[in-house]
């Protein structure tokens, strides 16, 4: 059984955002909630956001006594790049220079590990 989240528009760099999602993939949940925690890294809080919403729809679709977090694991996680918001600001000579405020949409898959019967 798999179940999916999905957070879109969060501020943020698609690259930046893909080394914290390529940590936790084909991880366990347990794992990579450990792992996401402690990781020293500002933009972790929308990926770990997104993780706990794909396990809580996970245990809420096969029921909470049937399912527990450690019988999952993180399938797939990307981060895909968003809209680009562009700002302006005064520049050298009376020119304009761009500011670009990127977003991204994060997904996560979490399936349940091989051998787990609902």
């Amino acid at each position: 059984m798999e179940a999916y989240a999905t957070t879109r528009y969060q501020r943020g760099s698609a690259k930046k955002m893909g080394l914290i999602v390529d940590l936790i993939r084909g991880k366990d949940v347990p794992t990579a909630l450990r792992a996401l925690v402690f990781l020293p890294k500002a933009t972790k809080g929308p990926v770990l956001k997104t993780l706990r919403s794909a396990v809580a729809n996970a245990i809420n679709k096969a029921g909470k006594a049937k399912l527990h977090e450690e019988d999952l694991i993180v399938k797939e996680a990307r981060a895909d790049q968003g809209p680009v918001l562009k700002r302006w600001r005064p520049g050298p000579r009376g020119m304009a220079s761009v500011i670009r405020k990127r977003t991204v949409h994060v997904h996560v898959r979490v399936a349940t590990k091989k051998g787990v019967e609902l």
